[in-house]
């Protein structure tokens, strides 16, 4: 969500860094309203707050009426982490900031700096194309992308993987293809952005020992995932999740887009706009054609 400033409350309202906003600011914000006092908050998980609310997830009750995207106003209650929107980000650039972006740049915070690092990516939906140009960005030795439709292969290298390999092989294929392009060893770093358990089973299998894998996509149930807890243990591995992300992630974001949108085309990822008379219709083009997303104008209709 992207929106700007049309009133503020009567003490006035801050950002994240505790700058005065004004009417007329375009500012986006996080996605998870935290109260920073609670047990998890105070720990660095933030995305756990025990008072924890989302933007765009929450019931319509009396007093959240207006808390998501879908409208022409949001409400952002005290203590919501606002940042004002760099002015050569377009809209359709900055609008998925607080959703795609922050997520990938979370996930890169706890998979480590990849200048040098052989990354393997599975899934090259938004996220996946947004940590192909991150993990360029940050100079991996190479970016290998895994994932089943074609165009998204493509898409892929444009965003800056220099390898994209159809999930549907074999794991040997694979395994095959990745110690080839490391030199015998595997990769120093697997993300899965997909949520499918086999490519969470496929990932583990293309680390070198010592290898990181770090997973954000599996947020829907699904089968268990199998793994042998023996060869991840001989071999080294770590495993860690990432689910939503901290401010200073979307912070991070915000910059990382600032420096990149006019090297790396992100605003073609948002295939079609709708006002928001035809939402509906935006939803049904969603659900059928499967672009990397979609827009709602709130302002072009009531």
């Amino acid at each position: 969500m992207v929106g700007e400033v049309v009133e503020t409350g009567p003490q006035g309202a801050c950002d994240y860094r505790g700058n005065l906003l004004s009417v007329g600011d375009r500012v986006t914000w996080s996605m998870v309203w935290s109260c920073g006092e609670c047990f998890y908050c105070k720990r660095g998980l933030r995305p756990k707050c025990e008072r924890l609310r989302k933007f765009g997830h929450e019931t319509i009750t009396a007093d959240r009426a207006l808390f998501g995207g879908l409208a022409e106003y949001c409400h952002l209650p005290e203590k919501t982490a606002i940042f004002r929107v760099p002015p050569e980000l377009p809209d359709f650039v900055a609008s998925p900031a607080n959703c795609a972006t922050a997520t990938v740049a979370a996930v890169f915070r706890n998979a480590g700096n990849m200048s040098g690092q052989h990354v393997v990516i599975h899934g090259a939906g938004m996220l996946g194309l947004t940590a192909c140009a991150m993990a360029a960005a940050q100079g991996a030795k190479s970016v290998i992308m895994i994932e089943p439709g074609a165009r998204r292969r493509e898409t892929a290298l444009i965003f800056g993987a220099h390898h994209s390999f159809d999930s549907n092989e074999s794991e040997g294929a694979l395994c095959g293809k990745v110690r080839e392009l490391t030199d015998g060893r595997g990769a120093d770093v697997g993300l899965e952005l997909c949520g499918q358990p086999g490519a969470m089973e496929t990932g583990v299998q293309l680390l070198r020992p010592g290898g990181r894998f770090v997973m954000a996509g599996a947020t829907f149930p699904a089968r268990p995932v199998q793994w042998s807890g023996e060869q991840v243990v001989k071999r080294s591995l770590q495993i860690a999740g990432v689910y939503n992300y901290l401010p200073e992630d979307l912070e991070c974001a915000l910059r990382f887009l600032s420096g990149q949108h006019e090297r790396i085309p992100f605003a073609g990822l948002v295939e079609k706009s709708f006002s928001l008379r035809e939402v509906n219709a935006a939803f049904d083009y969603a659900t059928t054609s499967h672009p990397p997303r979609v827009a709602v104008l709130p302002q072009t209709g009531a």
